[in-house]
């Protein structure tokens, strides 16, 4: 294993039953990487967590393995925990004790002296601007001082990897930042971040690198911004009905047919395959394989740059309907069309990609 490698992951499974929960997944975490772990629920993230800090035991096979510092959680799941630190989805601080009470168990668990057990405590309490409340019960707490709390716990023992599982939900926007600014910190003090979350903001804040997992497998993986760079489109204009599309439908359809290329997933009331595909709006796209989860597209002659530019992609959400593309003069020109309809034109995110890559309608997990 590279001294710079924190976690090496290689083709694990793991099943409850007949469910396959994560499906030959393979993955490396490099030191003071922050790394995400993005996908819908049932996708398979909590369970690699929870392997590779060894609360939940990889299916037996001959190429499967998990190494975190050079150890296997199989065989080493004391050590590992050592230079670890989770902070798990669920609020499980003891509600009978107090703020600084809560901190002085772990404190005890990892063996630590009465002198520095109160210096580590401290400064703790001072890292998460918690000291104020230091004497406070649980149950006075907010949301947000509870979670900031939680990572204070698990940094008792001065961890070189922190395993955080959706840090922040449920948490308003102040509080969502204060924890981020905390954690770029500790970043820099050469700490390793793991990191599931639902919201798409924080990966694309925090994460040097992440993948984006379906189903138990890995649908991509590398940096955010390259990521949205190389496979989402760059514009994305958002129309709030079936009738303001049908206004711009005719311009889209002849830019399209001009520029000869043109794609469509239409999700027909929220019930479709993984891309969302259907029939193209403008009539000139077949249906997509549904086992394959491809957009459907139709490609003209023309150079390869001016082509991935003029793409045009429209998928509908029941009333709801997207239009992509790389270029943002051709939306523009549709919104001129609009005539005080509702609508948002912006730049695509991680969000969208995410949606593009997982699919709109709801799995059965979720």
């Amino acid at each position: 294993m590279s001294d710079t490698r924190v976690i090496a992951v290689k083709n694990v499974r793991k099943s409850y039953g007949g469910f396959l929960a994560v499906n030959g997944l393979s993955f490396d975490v490099d030191k003071t990487e922050c790394f995400g772990l993005l996908g819908p629920n049932g996708a398979g993230k909590t369970t690699m967590m929870k392997m590779i800090y060894g609360m939940a035991i990889r299916d037996p096979h001959s190429d499967g393995s998990i190494s975190v510092f050079g150890y296997d959680p199989l065989y080493d799941e004391l050590k590992i925990k050592n230079l670890c630190g989770v902070v798990p989805q669920e609020d499980n601080l003891d509600i009978e004790l107090n703020v600084v009470e809560n901190l002085d168990v772990f404190c005890r668990f990892y063996g630590m002296s009465k002198s520095a057990t109160r210096d580590r405590i401290d400064y703790l309490l001072d890292l998460m601007e918690l000291t104020d409340k230091r004497d406070s019960k649980i149950k006075a707490l907010s949301g947000g001082m509870k979670r900031r709390l939680i990572i204070a716990r698990a940094l008792v023992n001065q961890p070189k990897l922190l395993i955080l599982d959706e840090p922040t939900t449920g948490l308003d926007p102040q509080v969502r930042h204060v924890i981020w600014n905390k954690l770029r910190a500790m970043k820099k003090l050469d700490m390793t971040i793991l990191l599931t979350t639902h919201y798409m903001e924080e990966a694309f804040q925090l994460c040097d690198r992440l993948i984006i997992m379906d189903g138990g497998k890995k649908m991509m993986e590398g940096n955010p911004q390259r990521l949205l760079k190389d496979n989402m489109e760059h514009y994305v204009l958002e129309l709030k009905s079936a009738g303001s599309f049908g206004k711009v439908e005719g311009f889209l359809k002849e830019t399209a047919a001009n520029i000869g290329s043109t794609t469509e997933a239409a999700t027909k009331e929220g019930v479709t395959d993984k891309a969302g595909n259907d029939e193209g709006a403008f009539g000139e796209a077949v249906n997509a394989e549904t086992e394959t989860d491809e957009t459907e597209t139709i490609e003209a002659e023309t150079d390869e740059a001016a082509s991935k530019k003029a793409v045009i992609r429209v998928e509908h959400m029941e009333e709801i309907v997207y239009v992509y593309s790389n270029d943002p003069e051709v939306l523009q020109k549709a919104v001129c069309l609009l005539k005080g309809e509702d609508y948002y034109l912006r730049q695509s995110n991680l969000e969208d990609l995410f949606l593009k890559t997982t699919g709109r309608a709801l799995a059965n997990a979720q």
